[in-house]
């Protein structure tokens, strides 16, 4: 598994700046007199970076960019990289420098003159989110990501900053790692046994097999897994760190590969179908990080392991099967198995749990993709308090969210003539009438949101704040959103 770069504040100490073996990082604006740190760096580099800073290649840099000067003289760096950031700037902007200094990293250490600078905690955020690299398959892997010192004014007040970065690294990671995996490496079996590992950390984890999915009346969710060799499972996560109140829930899609079962998905592109798990994969990430920071929040996590493969055994379309609610779905499109799988944890889990309230998340369609793009998730929710709480929380993050509509004009598209209900209501608004086919397993007084991350759990360009690959989209959000609304 990836771990994240050591991260230290530590104080000011400007006679170490000569000597240190690795990447230099100063921070300066045009216009504005460099810091006490970078004045140290700009006379040992003989007014080089001065000069930088002067220019106008600088100055039509983002705030947030960067410029390396390579192997400067004076210094035993192999570079320094001067940011483009204000001393004021925090939260998005202060990340994105993060991001350009972990994009920059390899195996060296890295040295931040972070003195007087206030978001030097969403600095290093930022660096240690983009210094991740998927190396799990590669045999001739680089070494371990360098560690990142930063130098601050105050440590005292950074004393927790480390721990919070790092347990939101861990999470975001676990995330990023778990929808990296190819499937014949995160079988089921392999994926709930990672989920086990949480246990360590404190997480209750319960391994539901397919017996026990069959007793609970779970058929959805196995009509889905039927062709698979892979065995379905469900795992249910809890943290208690709250008191004795009803937990929050978390639901995640966990599809390990889908080929779209009898209604074949095209050859082209199959490949990347291994990070249909990705919201289940979220769900993951989120669970280890409220461990991590031992949060004070009840949670429960739940989510769907199965494998959608085309076999004698597998559901055709036209088959008709049964949800643990009772309701009947009549399968039109066996690619459209995601919400097979969520319907039923979605009902266990008010059923067993009687939560607060409910988040799920899922790669559910394509449609989604073509209406946001790569840049937002889609939110729908039944609750404006909690969707709007959601959305405030992905701001502050930098994660896109964009609310979407629901409405019973949509879920009449649902509407079977042999069942209770299809699995699709064809083309038209196809993420909405999705979201409302997962609605009508929603009970009534329940919060609920569901987040259709088919277009940002994973890119082929490079995300905010990773590269491209797996982006571990929503763990920073959610986290947020647990602590605003839950631990006050």
């Amino acid at each position: 598994m990836t771990t994240p770069a050591a991260l230290s504040f530590v104080p000011v100490d400007l006679e170490t700046i000569a000597s240190f073996e690795g990447r230099v990082v100063i921070f300066a604006e045009p216009g504005v007199a460099l810091d006490q740190s970078a004045r140290k760096v700009n006379r040992l580099c003989r007014d080089a970076v001065q000069r930088l800073v002067d220019s106008a290649a600088f100055g039509k840099l983002d705030e947030g960019a960067a410029c390396d000067l390579a192997y400067p003289a004076g210094l035993a760096a192999t570079a320094v990289q001067v940011v483009r950031l204000g001393r004021r700037s925090v939260g998005d902007v202060a990340r994105q420098a993060g991001v350009a200094i972990g994009a920059a990293m390899t195996d060296a250490p890295v040295l931040v003159l972070a003195a007087g600078l206030r978001g030097a905690g969403d600095v290093a955020l930022g660096a240690v989110l983009r210094a991740y690299d998927y190396t799990d398959q590669k045999t001739d892997a680089k070494k371990a990501t360098g560690a990142i010192t930063v130098q601050v004014a105050k440590p005292d007040e950074f004393a927790e900053e480390a721990g919070r970065v790092n347990a939101r690294a861990e999470g975001v990671f676990f995330t990023r790692d778990l929808v990296n995996a190819p499937a014949n490496v995160l079988t089921t079996t392999e994926f709930a046994a990672r989920l086990e590992g949480l246990r360590d950390l404190g997480v209750e984890v319960d391994v539901l097999d397919e017996a026990e999915l069959e007793k609970l009346g779970m058929r959805t969710l196995l009509a889905v897994g039927v062709g698979s060799e892979s065995p379905s499972k469900v795992v249910v996560m809890q943290w208690k760190g709250g008191d004795d109140a009803a937990p929050f829930a978390l639901i995640g899609k966990g599809v390990v590969f889908d080929t779209g079962g009898i209604s074949m998905k095209p050859a082209a592109g199959m490949e990347d179908m291994t990070m249909d798990m990705g919201g289940a994969g979220v769900v993951a990430g989120v669970m280890k990080t409220l461990a991590l920071r031992k949060a004070k929040a009840n949670i429960v996590g739940v989510v769907g392991l199965v494998e959608n493969m085309p076999d004698g055994r597998a559901q055709r379309p036209g088959d008709v099967v049964v949800s643990m609610k009772g309701d009947t779905v009549e399968v039109i499109n066996t690619d459209a198995e995601g919400r097979l799988v969520l319907c039923d944890i979605m009902w266990y889990a008010q059923e067993r749990f009687n939560p607060t309230g409910m988040v799920d998340l899922a790669t559910l369609t394509g449609a989604i993709i073509i209406g946001l793009g790569h840049e937002n998730a889609g939110v729908f929710s039944n609750d404006d308090a909690l969707c709007e709480g959601f959305l405030k929380a992905a701001k502050a993050e930098g994660e896109g969210a964009w609310r979407m509509t629901l409405g019973k004009a949509y879920a009449k598209q649902l509407k079977s003539r042999i069942a209770d209900v299809k699995n699709v209501g064809g083309r038209p608004a196809g993420s909405i009438t999705a979201a409302e086919f997962l609605h009508r397993f929603v009970k009534d007084g329940t919060p609920w949101i569901h987040l259709d991350i088919a277009g940002v759990a994973s890119t082929s360009e490079d995300s905010r704040y990773a590269a491209k690959g797996a982006s571990g989209w929503g763990v920073l959000a959610l986290d947020r959103m647990i602590a605003d609304r839950f631990e006050g």
